[in-house]
This record gives structure tokens, sequence and C-alpha cells, in this order.
């Protein structure tokens, strides 16, 4: 009996706990920003080397031999000739959309393209580049600033956030 008692205490106190009572009168916690999303089939086909761009909103850096690359979140690479290093030469940006990280391994880079990963072969001096390797939904589909997932269609992906005003 006396364990009967010790059982039924312990379901009561386990109970209260792990099911506390529903109150609605508390705010409901939500993301300040707000998804930038594009239709698959035009984010598949939007990596391109473009003319150099003012960073702004600046990520990671990398060094290869002798170029240097700054990532732009979620937009891509600003590309540097870094032959001197005490004047590096603004040659080119990369768009990538919705990259943080790069990986180069000989002439190759690989990049997050938002929820891909890609090979890219670049050519800096005629301004073409070639996909080599595209796998589709490598990684999670990116969280907002503040920490929340956002679900979307599967032909829509997030490329980048937007405050809300």
């Amino acid at each position: 009996m006396k364990k009967l008692k010790i059982i039924a205490l312990f379901i009561s106190v386990f109970c209260f706990y792990a099911c506390p009572p529903v109150n609605d009168d508390l705010p409901v916690a939500s993301s300040l920003y707000e998804p930038v999303t594009m239709l698959r089939a035009e984010f598949e086909n939007s990596t391109e080397i473009l003319p150099t761009q003012p960073i702004v909103n600046s990520g990671k850096i990398y060094i290869k031999d002798h170029l240097l690359f700054i990532n732009e979140l979620y937009e891509g690479f600003h590309v540097f000739d870094n032959s001197n290093p005490s004047n590096p030469i603004n040659i080119a940006f990369l768009k990538v959309l919705g990259s943080k990280d790069l990986a180069i391994k000989e002439d190759i880079l690989y990049v997050n393209n938002s929820v891909d990963l890609i090979a890219i072969k670049p050519n800096f001096s005629n301004s073409s580049l070639e996909i080599t390797k595209r796998i589709k939904n490598s990684f999670p589909q990116p969280i907002s600033p503040d920490g929340f997932y956002f679900y979307v269609n599967e032909d829509q992906i997030i490329i980048n956030w937007t405050l809300i005003d």
C-alpha cells in the first residue's frame, strides 16, 4: 500500500511539471524578421559574377593564393586581388544568394547557396563561372537572425531576412 502511495505521488508530481496549465493571456513570441524567398528554378540560376560592390554586411574572410574573399552575408562574396596585401584590389562580386560560408580546394569554390551546396569554378578575368555540382537540400532552411524557424513551400528557398517595420 505504501508503494502505491509513493507511485501515485510520483505520477502526480510528474504530471504537474510535465503538463503545466495553459495560460492564454501570455504573449506569443514571434520573429522581428520575415523571410525573403525565391522560387527554386530562379534561385538555381541566380549565381553569377558581377562588378565590384561596396561591403555593407560582411561575414567571414577567406584567402586562397593571391585572392581574398569577404562574405557579404546572404548575398555573396567580394573578391579582391591580394597580390599586394598592403593594397588589395576589389576585382569582382560573386553573387551567391543565401551564402554565409565558403571552402576552397584547388580552383573550386564550395559554397552554401542557402540550402544547397554548390561547387563553382570561377574565372574572374572574363567574369564567367561554371557550377560543376549542386547538392540540393544539403543544409536546413536558414533561421531568422533572432532564432525563429519559418516553413515555406518546397518550391521556395529562403535567401535572406528583412526586419519587419
